[in-house]
């Protein structure tokens, strides 16, 4: 039976912030209903342990974001989740208390082209004094993401932004180096146990307006991964935030049959043969990343 290492789930399309890396998507605003959510995991059980909670929206925006982690592990399955961070001390208690989570991912450059929403400083040391609640009281795992790098020289206030938040990290954190000097060539670096930070390139999102790369390439999109939107459409991956890629509804037709369909069993086979089967991803900036 195929099985995936992730199957990213989204719970709402909803977001509180307007980054400028992440289009909105033109999808009708939604939560997962906690019944829908208990549906798409007996679907997916199957086909993996591992659970995403994103594509679109801030996950912790969800009201019931409790009554799916409960959900989630009544239902044997290991959460992560992506963030912007912004909510933190609100949703703290309750993620801490949740014994599915397994890794939270907070996107630091959400600051970028959100200043006037949220203070810097203020933001910074909330998900830093998360990670230490995260490390004293849980086994979760805090990957710290700064993806706002240029492939040109980094802007000089960006460059800026990102050296205060890497110093607020080595005085939190207590290092005895400077992280700009020790980040391997991966741009990664481990901080302390259970903390990590991850820095990358920022990617153009998947856009059918964009040029098309008809060059050879691969991606990781139903062999290693899939995702399903907040209404039950299933998608190869997790930038399809606009359902383009309509590969059918789980609420419609059972997961099973959708991921073996003849759609998807001509995207996954064409990655396995560097061939790129759908339009729009061959305008996909992030797929670049697998072909280099």
């Amino acid at each position: 039976m195929k099985k995936y290492k992730k199957v990213y789930l989204e719970i709402t399309n909803v977001c509180n912030l307007k980054c400028d890396f992440c289009p909105e998507t033109k999808r009708k605003a939604e939560f997962i209903s906690e019944a829908g959510f208990a549906q798409i995991l007996d679907q997916i059980k199957p086909f993996t342990d591992y659970i995403y909670l994103h594509v679109k929206g801030e996950p912790l925006l969800h009201p019931n974001l409790g009554g799916l982690l409960d959900i989630s592990y009544e239902k044997g399955f290991k959460v992560n989740i992506t963030t912007n961070g912004t909510l933190i001390d609100k949703a703290a208690d309750t993620l801490l208390a949740k014994p599915a989570v397994r890794q939270i991912n907070f996107s630091l450059h959400s600051f970028d082209g959100n200043q006037k929403e949220i203070s810097k400083a203020a933001y910074i040391d909330n998900i830093l004094n998360f990670a230490g609640r995260a490390i004293a009281e849980s086994n979760i795992i805090i990957s710290l993401r700064l993806w706002n790098l240029d492939s040109a020289l980094l802007a000089e206030n960006q460059r800026k932004r990102n050296l205060a938040i890497m110093h607020k990290m080595e005085e939190h954190f207590k290092l005895p180096y400077a992280i700009q000097g020790n980040l391997s060539e991966t741009k990664a670096l481990k901080l302390c146990e259970q903390v990590y930070l991850n820095l990358d390139y920022e990617f153009k999102w998947p856009d059918l307006q964009e040029d098309e790369d008809f060059n050879k390439g691969t991606c990781f999109g139903l062999r290693q991964q899939v995702a399903i939107l907040v209404d039950g459409t299933v998608v190869p991956c997790c930038l399809d935030g606009d359902g383009i890629i309509n590969l059918g509804n789980v609420y419609q037709n059972k997961f099973a049959d959708i991921i073996s369909g003849k759609r998807a069993e001509n995207i996954r086979l064409g990655f396995c043969n560097h061939k790129i089967a759908e339009e729009l991803c061959r305008k996909c900036g992030y797929r670049k990343r697998f072909s280099q």
